[in-house]
Order: structure tokens, then C-alpha cells, then sequence
């Protein structure tokens, strides 16, 4: 596969049908988390990799860039759990629509959707996380902003 249409225009995987075909991974794997909750323990996490990595499908507003962006810091920086903090992202960004937007990194990370397993549990939450960390690195102009993100979400809850 040579030519630029095997290849998904975001992440840079090899296949035939691009950007559709990464979706119809995605939709998959989105599946087996809805179908059996060993998987689901990664969700947040995956739906944050994907559209990160992904962003003209995922992070087309500076309200889903944010929220995507803040939770992955709060997940691979601090290995937060995604109850409290995704509420708390969620209300900060609701209450900030008109910041702008970043611009957003030209390389989004080496691994893809094709680097998910998902033969085991275990084995599926791991190659998530790895995934997730990769895509992580390559935002690095943007982790500073990100951490500031997450602090704001946080102080608002404590009425600051």
C-alpha cells in the first residue's frame, strides 16, 4: 500500500479505506467495551486516544478538544480514575465555550487502532494505555495547557 489513500489521513495507518476504516475498528472495539464491562474499564481512555488522534472527526471544537485533551492528562499524568474528573472537565468546559482552540500537533503518535488487543482483558486495557501515552508524547506542546485545564476543572469545584 504506496499511495496516500491506503492510508488514514489522520493517524497514518497503512489501509484501504483510510479515516473509514479506522472508524469501523473503533465502532468495533466500542462494541466489545458496551458488550462485556472487562473491556469497558478503559473507555474513556480509548474514546480519548481515538479522537485525539482523530481530531477532525473528534476534537472539532475547542469544547471536545479540551475535554478530550484534559481527561487523557488527568489519565496517563496522574492515573485518575474517569468518574469525578470527567464531570468536573465536563462542567469547566461547558462553562468556557468561547476559548480557542490550539493548534493541534501534526504527528499524533506512532501507535494506532491497529495496535489495540483485544484478546484478553487485560491484555486490551494495557495496549490501551500504551496507545494513550503515545498519543500523549506527541501532544507535548500542548501538555502545559492541558495541566492547566485539569487544574481550572478542579479549583471550580473548590469555588476558586
Amino acid at each position: 500500500m504506496d499511495s496516500e489513500s491506503s492510508r488514514c489521513a489522520d493517524c497514518g495507518l497503512p489501509i484501504v479505506d483510510g479515516v473509514a476504516e479506522c472508524q469501523r475498528r473503533f465502532d468495533e472495539l466500542l462494541a466489545m467495551h458496551f458488550g462485556n464491562p472487562l473491556y469497558f474499564s478503559v473507555h474513556r481512555l480509548f474514546v480519548d486516544a481515538y479522537c485525539l488522534q482523530h481530531p477532525d472527526r473528534g476534537c472539532i471544537s475547542f469544547k471536545s478538544l479540551a475535554s478530550h485533551l484534559a481527561h487523557m492528562c488527568w489519565s496517563v499524568e496522574r492515573s485518575g480514575s474517569s468518574a469525578v474528573p470527567s464531570e468536573m472537565i465536563r462542567r469547566w468546559v461547558e462553562r468556557h465555550p468561547d476559548l480557542e482552540k490550539p493548534p493541534l500537533p501534526i504527528s499524533r503518535g506512532t501507535l494506532t487502532i491497529a495496535d489495540i488487543v483485544a484478546t484478553s482483558p487485560g491484555e486490551h486495557q494495557e495496549s490501551v494505555r500504551q496507545w494513550a501515552r503515545d498519543i500523549w508524547g506527541a501532544y507535548a506542546s500542548l501538555h502545559a495547557t492541558a495541566r492547566n485545564w485539569v487544574t481550572l476543572a478542579f479549583n471550580q469545584r473548590r469555588g476558586t
